[in-house]
Parts: C-alpha cells; structure tokens; sequence
C-alpha cells in the first residue's frame, strides 16, 4: 500500500480544488528513465483505469496500476517546502538506490 503524508493530502486537496476536480484522484506511478532506471510520476486523474488499485488515504484517492504497485508497495507520498522550492517527494523503502534530484531510482 502507498500513504500519503497529512502535508501532501492538504496539498493535493487544495490543487484538486483548485482545478475543480475535487471528485479526482492521483495516479501515483513508475516508469523507465531517469538517472537511476526509473522515475516516479504523478498525475491528477478522474477515474482509475482498468486493473488499476484504487485506494483512499488521508482523504486522496490513489490510482496505481499492477507493475507500478510492485514499486511502491510501502512508500510514501510528500511534500517538502524548503529554501531553494518545494515539491511533492516520494520516499520508497523498496529502492536499492537513489539519485540527487529524488525522482529516480533503481529497483
């Protein structure tokens, strides 16, 4: 399962309020590329797709397909304001490593 952090379902609910999708979830997903073999992706969607998880955490629906659950079984959604900008992060116990830009890693 993902979570979601009490930070990042505040943000996620006000962009979703924002773009008048407050019905919409976040598609939380891994593909190929970046630095490391793989980068995370998240994207504001309306429905989940076919054979994709639909979970509810922290008051955000999730919608993660089956080879991206393999991923992020256990990891976790944020978001982190600092000095030099802020951002939605992903902390994935299941990396074997990761890169310094924090969006790639290597399964």
């Amino acid at each position: 399962m993902v979570n979601v952090s009490t930070t990042a379902a505040s943000k996620i609910n006000e962009l979703l309020a924002e773009e008048q999708k407050l019905q919409s979830g976040l598609r939380v997903f891994v593909q190929g590329g970046g630095c490391s073999g793989f980068q995370y992706g998240l994207m504001i969607e309306d429905a989940p797709g076919p054979g994709d998880q639909s979970i509810e955490v922290n008051g955000v629906k999730l919608f993660i397909d089956p080879i991206s659950a393999r991923y992020l079984d256990g990891a976790e959604v944020d978001f982190v304001d600092s000095v030099t900008g802020g951002g939605f992060t992903i902390k994935n116990p299941n990396a074997k490593s990761t890169c310094g830009c924090g969006s790639s890693f290597s399964g």
